[in-house]
């Protein structure tokens, strides 16, 4: 990692007092939690007036960029790029150059044998600038403040930094956090980062997005994975636990964002967000649309998901499923993936996937006692093909951990109930799916664990 900060030079950084911007106090605010307020903190900053919009190349991303520094770097993330960000040109749509600007910090891991791996977890910091516009006559200028997009998913970048710099003994990958810039237009900020300043793009195992998390309809987010199996796998295996929220997979994107530039590089990226809102690229995109209370959730849940992420046993494949049917010789004519049917195969009367692992998988689990006394754990993935008549055959081994785990989750998985068939086109199909089976040794005093929080 030293080899890494050295490549980052270090800018100046500017003597003086950092002056955050708040919010009058209001009796609303007395009701908010701590992580609550820290959120509705940076996004009344992020779009404030001042910022005037947070244009690529404009004063108020540069300042948006110099506040998610000072953020970083008192949540105990080592910074990769100094005050000024790791700066670039670009060139406008009216042929005008600007500079713009990453802010780049990482959490090392604990684990001696991959903390030279990486996820990464990005936001962008920019939005629209302003407009002036004559009205009667008179010229009138509107802000394009981004409250939602994208002060909420920066707000959420700066928290998951704290939860992850106070628990850094509980990741075995390097986590690397990036603010973005140049992002709404062009994605030009991400480009740069895989592109021409980061040098070990091969070890970067995994990206989470964040964009535009603040406005849930119906308490509801979502996460966009471009149907990666090794991603959906560990959606299910936290979904598994006990959480705030989880989120819902959507097969469609719900908004370019900097994920795009990832997949370029076939990285395996998940994008996290409460998706399109009326108020979005309007000026009434303001900080009092947002919830505060669920974005808290989403913090909770985003922290669980990358303690997952970091702590897998394998490298995460960008065509896994492509991998599996090469290893296993299976084919897939027939076969339609689970994601793609249009009604998904049901497990007591529930598509829900958290539901077979905590009502059937973790409930018959047994941990061997072999296993246990020679201290192996870990993840097990399993796919399986649901028959048109609701049957479980096929159960297969994708990535293992050892015989041990390997067998005993394949056992309980190939015991499983009938599932309701899976339909495209109102006809029965054979769906496949895959899984994460986790084997979690717990502490001395504890009981064993599988899942998350489930026994």
């Amino acid at each position: 990692m030293k080899r890494i900060v050295a490549f980052f030079a270090a800018a100046l950084v500017c003597a003086g007092a950092f002056a955050q911007f708040r919010d009058a106090s209001s009796l609303e605010s007395l009701y908010d939690s701590e992580l609550s307020s820290a959120l509705k903190s940076h996004v009344s900053y992020l779009a404030s007036a001042q910022m005037e919009g947070r244009k690529a190349g404009s004063e108020g991303e540069k300042m948006a960029a110099d506040y998610l520094y000072e953020q970083l770097s008192s949540a105990g993330v080592d910074m990769l790029s100094g005050r000024e960000g790791d700066t670039f040109g670009i060139t406008s749509a009216s042929g005008d150059t600007l500079v713009s600007r990453n802010v780049i910090g990482y959490v090392e891991g604990y684990d001696k044998s991959i903390r030279d791996r990486y996820i990464v977890i990005g936001a962008r910091m920019d939005n629209l600038g302003t407009y002036t516009m004559n009205v009667d006559g008179e010229p009138v200028t509107a802000t394009y403040t981004g409250a939602n997009g994208n002060a909420s998913g920066m707000a959420v970048l700066i928290e998951l930094a704290r939860k992850v710099a106070t628990n850094a003994i509980m990741f075995r990958r390097s986590v690397i956090f990036v603010g973005f810039g140049a992002s709404a237009e062009t994605m030009a900020g991400s480009w740069y980062f895989l592109n021409r300043a980061f040098e070990d793009v091969d070890k970067i195992d995994a990206m989470i997005n964040l964009d535009m998390l603040g406005t849930p309809v119906d308490e509801t987010f979502y996460a966009y994975t471009g149907s990666n199996v090794d991603l959906n796998a560990v959606l299910s295996t936290v979904a598994g636990g006990l959480q705030p929220i989880t989120p819902k997979l959507t097969a469609a994107e719900p908004y370019p964002s900097d994920h795009r530039a990832f997949y370029d590089k076939e990285i395996p990226s998940v994008f996290f967000t409460t998706g399109r809102y009326p108020e979005h690229n309007t000026p009434k995109d303001t900080p009092s649309l947002l919830d505060y209370d669920f974005m808290e959730k989403e913090v909770e849940y985003i922290f669980n998901f990358a303690e997952n992420l970091s702590n897998t046993n394998h490298q995460l494949l960008f065509h896994p499923e492509l991998a599996m049917t090469k290893a296993k010789g299976m084919g897939t004519d027939d076969i339609v993936p689970y994601f793609d049917c249009d009604v998904k195969p049901m497990f007591l009367n529930t598509p829900d996937l958290s539901i077979f692992m905590s009502k059937w998988v973790y409930q018959y689990l047994k941990y061997p006692e072999e296993a246990v006394r020679n201290g192996i754990q870990g993840t097990v993935q399993i796919s399986f093909v649901i028959e048109k008549n609701g049957e479980v055959t096929n159960v297969k081994v994708v990535r293992g951990i050892d015989e041990l785990l390997d067998d005993e989750a394949v056992r309980v998985v190939s015991a499983s109930p009938k599932w309701r068939a899976a339909r495209v086109r109102g006809e029965k199909v054979r769906s496949t799916l895959t899984l994460g089976v986790e084997f979690r040794l717990a502490k001395k005093g504890e009981r064993r664990r599988f899942g998350i929080n489930g026994y």
